[in-house]
């Protein structure tokens, strides 16, 4: 039996989906854990590219995919999701579990999204405006969360909705001046049409996974977003409002962090970042725009175009710390091939001082210079090595010294777009 925590080391991004794919290969189920349609993961196989924002990744191996309890849930954008993949030949629904301790996300949480944003001026978050961030506001707040399993009791539902619409409707109008109003009956018959298409999946997904753990299965956790964007762990407050890091899997599946044998970082080998917020190694300059173009770096949920930058030392080094990572995956290696020389900040210059991890104080890393040392290119593709031997001496070198100042082994390394494009290692490569 293993359990696979898989989750992101920077910003988000960096291909999660592609490594949760090799990993579920052999896995009995794959389960996500946190967060909502705000993710997005990308899955190529020959000519067909899979966008997925709420299903796990498990899905195009046609394994057990499992949405947590820790999740937010848009209904209509699952089933927009839903058809989306069977249209492009996926048997989904057989396959799909919802918890029904997930908490949804209702017409009036998009609002309040935007309606914020707006409100914020140049102090805004940079959200998805999906409405994550005003559910798990609901959820913490005991008295506005509503979950999927409320859809089983119709006028339980009924009789929770219309103060909560209510309250709502107020908010909007009186601290916003919005002119956007819910009505409470519509959206009660909205989300029971779509209890009527989802209902059949909703259950005790936590009972599910306890089973598997005690059959010994294999299990992958899939993480969405980031370290860099945990509400506790990450650039606060340009942050997610879930847990994105290893010790969210527990809480957001339901079984002790005890059963959890390894957890995997993925990581590219440069850095991208989405919306507001500090990236001390952000290239604002043709080299960007460059790497940028190279790695296709748009949004998968948004199509915003993402900032890049170096890789970035100090922000692994803090993710090894967040989630106790026991290896690496290094993904888009290859878009490094053209670089004679690549910069690898290994530290930051804050007011006179050496620091060498990401500091959580958000003036001090705004006034963080990066310290980099410069590592020889390789010049050669790299889209062809199938093995570590394989690739060009520089490149190794380079993987070798992000694993030698992470303390942290690489187990598998991604060359290209394509599914077969991986190096995975038996023996993992360290320092």
């Amino acid at each position: 039996m293993s359990s696979t925590v898989i989750i992101g080391t920077q910003w988000g991004d960096e291909g999660k989906g592609r490594v949760v794919d090799v990993y579920a290969a052999n896995a009995a189920m794959v389960v996500r854990y946190q967060g909502g349609d705000n993710a997005g993961h990308t899955v190529k196989i020959g000519t067909q590219s899979y966008a997925l924002h709420l299903i796990p990744s498990g899905i195009v191996r046609q394994k057990p995919s499992i949405l947590g309890n820790g999740m937010v849930i848009n209904p209509k954008s699952l089933l927009k999701e839903i058809a989306d993949l069977e249209g492009r030949g996926l048997t989904v629904r057989p396959h799909l579990y919802i918890s029904e301790d997930a908490h949804l996300i209702m017409p009036y949480h998009l609002a309040l999204d935007g309606a914020s944003e707006r409100a914020s001026g140049n102090g805004k978050i940079g959200t998805t405006l999906k409405g994550i961030g005003p559910a798990y506001v609901d959820k913490f707040s005991r008295l506005h969360g509503l979950r999927l399993g409320d859809l089983r009791n119709a006028e339980y539902f009924r009789a929770r909705l219309r103060p909560i619409v209510a309250e709502k409707n107020a908010l909007l109008t009186q601290l916003y001046q919005s002119e956007v109003q819910f009505d409470a009956d519509a959206i009660f018959d909205e989300y029971l049409g779509y209890y009527a298409e989802i209902g059949g999946m909703i259950c005790d997904t936590a009972e599910m996974v306890w089973q598997a753990v005690k059959r010994g299965d294999e299990i992958v956790f899939e993480g969405a977003n980031a370290t860099m964007l945990d509400i506790d762990h990450g650039t606060y407050p340009y942050v997610t409002c879930s847990t994105p890091t290893a010790g969210g899997a527990a809480v957001g599946v339901g079984v002790g962090p005890t059963k959890i044998d390894r957890v995997i970082g993925v990581v590219k080998a440069y850095t991208s970042r989405v919306g507001e917020g500090p990236f001390p190694t952000e290239l604002k300059n043709e080299i960007g725009d460059h790497i940028r173009e190279l790695g296709h770096e748009y949004g998968t949920t948004t199509g915003r175009p993402r900032r890049c930058g170096w890789l970035d030392i100090c922000v692994l080094r803090k993710a090894a710390r967040a989630n106790g990572l026991d290896y690496l995956a290094v993904t888009h290696l290859d878009i490094l091939d053209g670089f004679a020389e690549i910069p690898l900040c290994v530290a930051y210059e804050i007011d006179g001082r050496r620091v060498e991890i990401f500091p959580s104080a958000l003036w001090e890393t705004e006034r963080a210079t990066p310290i980099y040392e410069m590592m020889p290119g390789w010049l050669t593709p790299t889209n062809g090595c199938r093995s570590f031997t394989e690739l060009p001496p520089n490149a190794q070198r380079y993987l070798n010294r992000v694993a030698e100042l992470t303390d942290v082994p690489i187990c598998m390394i991604t060359v290209g777009n394509e599914r077969q494009q991986n190096i995975v290692m038996e023996h993992p490569v360290s320092a």
